[in-house]
């Protein structure tokens, strides 16, 4: 009898807890809606292993960030950014269909599922990390306006070593602010997203180059700025 109530005792503290967790997170997620993150979890990671080199970071709002920035990383990291629910399931369906065939785990992340992962948590390929990724994402994406989620995500995303957020971005390698920014210079700075520590904005490889291309290739493809007007 002892133990089968310390059993349950057990069980009710770990579910409150587990349920405190979450209402912290769903509050946070709100609050985030409307205030600025002073901080994420990649720039934190950040200061703590590279205390040596300086964190470069500057907030700016949607307002000062050039249209063409928006639409070089929705082209180059996720075209179906205005229509999915946070996840899109079609997108991993089709990733999990090509690793079955032998063809490798490539990435299916949202922008919306990049901006969860950068705020809230650590860098890594597990999947119990990207399913709490995609639960966050889902929960960002309903309670987020989409040019909110692609504000947050401009101004958190890495663009190189110790170079987090547009702002940054744009003055350390243009030495421009971010609204001054021009289709090739997005393109470029999109470029390197998907590897921001290898991958150089001032010192493209071809690879980089191609990729540059690549994006303003899809970007024009998208119908250009109009795409996002509806954001």
């Amino acid at each position: 009898m002892a133990k089968r109530s310390f059993v349950r005792k057990s069980l009710r503290f770990f579910a409150l807890a587990f349920g405190a967790v979450m209402a912290l997170v769903l509050l946070t997620i709100l609050l985030f809606r409307y205030v600025n993150p002073p901080s994420s979890a990649f720039m934190l990671a950040h200061q703590v292993s590279s205390a040596s080199q300086p964190l470069q970071h500057e907030w700016v709002p949607m307002s000062e960030i050039s249209p063409w920035m928006a639409l070089a990383v929705v082209a180059s990291e996720d075209q179906r950014f205005p229509h999915h629910l946070g996840v899109d399931f079609d997108a991993i369906r089709k990733a999990v269909s090509e690793y079955k065939a032998g063809e490798g785990l490539r990435g299916a992340s949202t922008i919306t599922q990049q901006t969860a992962k950068n705020l809230f948590l650590w860098n890594g390929r597990s999947f119990a990390r990207k399913a709490i990724e995609a639960g966050l994402a889902v929960t960002i994406d309903g309670l987020w306006p989409k040019q909110r989620v692609l504000e947050v995500y401009l101004n958190i995303a890495e663009f190189g070593p110790g170079i987090y957020g547009v702002e940054a971005a744009s003055q350390a390698y243009f030495g421009l602010p971010a609204w001054a920014l021009s289709e090739v210079q997005a393109a470029r700075l999109a470029a390197v997203l998907p590897n921001p520590k290898v991958l150089s904005v001032t010192s493209p490889t071809p690879y980089v180059l191609e990729r540059v291309d690549w994006i303003r290739g899809q970007m024009d493809q998208l119908s250009g700025l109009s795409y996002l007007e509806a954001l």
